[in-house]
């Protein structure tokens, strides 16, 4: 495993094997059929080229009203628990007693792709937020702490995890574009990235 930190953000290339990616998808199996992946509407209309769902006590969620965590699927059921194998990566590279509130699961297809944005809808900026990449190659755009200026871009591989904590917390970042298919990993291609939060 490589530490990198690009701009505040601390990038563990390579954290998870082999097995311990395919574990962590399989684990992730039933939590896509209890709360299945679904295309959230922005506020300004239309709808995310990314799919999603989330497991733990909320979930994140957008629509015509705006961008905010839920405490039930859109189908009305309740999210699953997130799973021992995603919280035993939370905890050990946070060393945080504190369990994540939420972990979101975003899916990229092929063509799909995540905007600038900054994760702010949490009540407590001083958690992290960890992200785990499984799949594909993502590119990685990390901004400033304010719309504009420069931006540095790095490839997420399958097996990374991104701390973003401290004064990187408010950093806008987003994902350009994926490679479709560079990874075996999903039998039908696509990249998995979850992020872990802590809401209240």
């Amino acid at each position: 495993m490589a530490l990198l930190r690009v701009r505040g953000f601390e990038i563990r290339k390579s954290y998870l094997d082999g097995s311990r990616q395919r574990a962590l998808v399989d684990c992730l199996r039933p939590v896509l059929k209890a709360a299945p992946l679904f295309s959230p509407e922005v506020p300004r209309g239309g709808k995310m080229s990314v799919r999603m769902t989330s497991a733990g006590q909320f979930g994140w969620f957008s629509d015509a009203k705006g961008y905010r965590y839920a405490e039930r699927h859109p189908r009305g059921t309740n999210w699953p628990a997130i799973p021992a194998e995603v919280l035993e990566i939370w905890h050990d590279v946070t060393g945080l007693e504190r369990a994540p509130d939420c972990c979101l699961l975003n899916y990229y297809g092929e063509g799909a792709r995540m905007g600038l944005h900054q994760d702010k809808d949490e009540a407590d900026f001083s958690f992290p937020v960890v992200s785990i990449s499984l799949g594909d190659d993502g590119m990685f755009r990390i901004g400033g702490e304010t719309r504009g200026g420069k931006t540095e871009s790095i490839w997420l591989n399958s097996g990374d995890v991104v701390v973003m904590g401290g004064a990187a917390r408010l950093t806008y970042h987003g994902v350009d574009r994926i490679r479709f298919q560079s990874s075996r990993l999903l039998p039908k291609g696509g990249r998995i990235n979850l992020t872990l939060r802590v809401v209240t």
